[in-house]
């Protein structure tokens, strides 16, 4: 099963357990700018969105401008970044590996808001 349908799979899996699916553009996820953009779009962050590490980790495990329940962010595509940037992709897979932990069942900011993080191609 390719990238591409793995991110089609997960999404329909997702909306059907009620959850909120979000697709990255994976096109966009070159480099740590496009990839951050690809995330800011996919997951609709507020304009004050800083573009860095610091502020992806902060937006995602906020996610109050959406409504509550669980927010899966499928990012298809992740091996360009990873083969383009090696540092890039895993500095931004350890912030997405935090926010799950943290907006997971028995994370610090786990309420009305949870995370999963989905990786077709990794």
């Amino acid at each position: 099963m390719s990238a591409s349908e793995q991110a089609k799979a997960a999404a329909e899996a997702a909306f059907a357990r009620g959850a909120y699916p979000h697709l990255v553009n994976s096109r966009a996820t070159v480099d740590k700018a496009s990839t951050l953009t690809a995330f800011a779009e996919a997951l609709s962050f507020p304009d004050y969105f800083g573009h860095n590490l610091d502020a992806l980790y902060d937006c995602l495990t906020d996610l109050s401008w959406l409504p509550p329940g669980e927010h899966v962010l499928i990012w298809p595509g992740s091996e360009a970044l990873r083969t383009a940037e090696p540092k890039t992709y895993l500095a931004i897979r350890s912030v997405l590996s935090d926010a799950q932990r943290a907006l997971g069942p028995s994370g610090r900011s786990a309420g009305s808001w949870r995370l999963t993080v989905v990786l077709p191609d990794a």
